[in-house]
C-alpha cells in the first residue's frame, strides 16, 4: 500500500508531460467579423468589375429589391454567429433562432418580386437562362464561403454539428445571395424567386447532409 502515492505520482508526471497549451477560441462575433471578411473582399471584387450604379438604380426603381438584399445580408452574419455560438460548450440550441428576423425580411421583400409586373411595369424580368445563372452564382460562391466557415468551426468541435451545418448553409447561401444584388441585371419575378430559393435549399440541405462528418474530429 506504501506505493501507491508514488505510482500515482507517476502517473500524473507521464500525463502531464506530453500536454501542450490549448490556444483559446476567439469569440463567436470575432470570428463571425473574420469570416465576413472573405465577403466583403467577394463583394469588393464583384464591385470593381460590374461597378455600383446598376445596382442603385435598380435598387431606386424597385426598393424592395434593396430591403431583399439587407435582409439577405443579416440573416448570413446572423447564422453565422449563430453557429459559431453553438461551437462553445453551454450554450443553448435557441441560438439557431438568430437568423430568424433577418430571413423574415429576407423572404418578404423577396416575395414582393411576384407581383413585379404590377409594381413596377415594364421592367425586365429574368428568363429562365438568367435564372439558371442565378442558381450556379449562389451554389458557386456558397462553396468557399461554406467551407471556410466548416474550417474555423472545426476548431470548435460543435456537440450540435447537423444544426450548426444547417446555419453555415443558411450563412454561406444568403451572403452568396446578397452578394448576387451586385450583377444581378434583372428585377425579380416568381421564376427568379423560386431559383433563389432552390440554391439556398441546395446549399442548406447539402451542408445538413454532410455536417456530422466535416464537423466531427472523429
Amino acid at each position: 500500500m506504501m506505493s501507491d502515492p508514488p505510482s500515482h505520482e507517476a502517473l500524473i508526471d507521464r500525463l502531464g508531460t506530453g500536454l501542450v497549451p490549448v490556444r483559446r477560441l476567439l469569440p463567436p462575433w470575432l470570428r463571425t467579423a473574420g469570416w465576413l471578411l472573405l465577403v466583403v473582399a467577394l463583394a469588393i471584387g464583384l464591385l470593381m468589375h460590374y461597378g455600383a450604379d446598376p445596382m442603385l438604380r435598380r435598387w431606386a426603381a424597385t426598393p424592395d429589391l434593396a430591403w431583399a438584399g439587407i435582409g439577405a445580408a443579416i440573416t448570413a452574419i446572423c447564422a453565422a454567429w449563430a453557429a459559431f455560438a453553438l461551437g462553445v460548450p453551454g450554450r443553448r440550441a435557441a441560438w439557431a433562432w438568430l437568423p430568424l428576423p433577418g430571413a423574415l425580411l429576407w423572404i418578404g421583400a423577396s416575395g414582393l418580386g411576384c407581383l413585379r409586373t404590377w409594381i413596377a411595369p415594364g421592367t425586365e424580368l429574368a428568363g429562365v437562362h438568367q435564372s439558371a445563372d442565378c442558381l450556379l452564382f449562389i451554389i458557386g460562391f456558397s462553396v468557399p464561403l461554406s467551407a471556410l466557415l466548416i474550417m474555423l468551426l472545426r476548431r470548435a468541435c460543435p456537440l450540435r454539428p447537423v444544426l450548426a451545418a444547417v446555419l453555415i448553409g443558411l450563412a454561406s447561401a444568403a451572403a452568396s445571395a446578397s452578394l448576387l444584388e451586385i450583377c444581378h441585371s434583372f428585377d425579380a419575378a416568381a421564376t427568379d424567386l423560386l431559383t433563389h430559393a432552390l440554391a439556398v435549399a441546395a446549399v442548406v440541405a447539402a451542408n445538413a447532409a454532410m455536417g456530422g462528418r466535416l464537423l466531427s474530429r472523429t
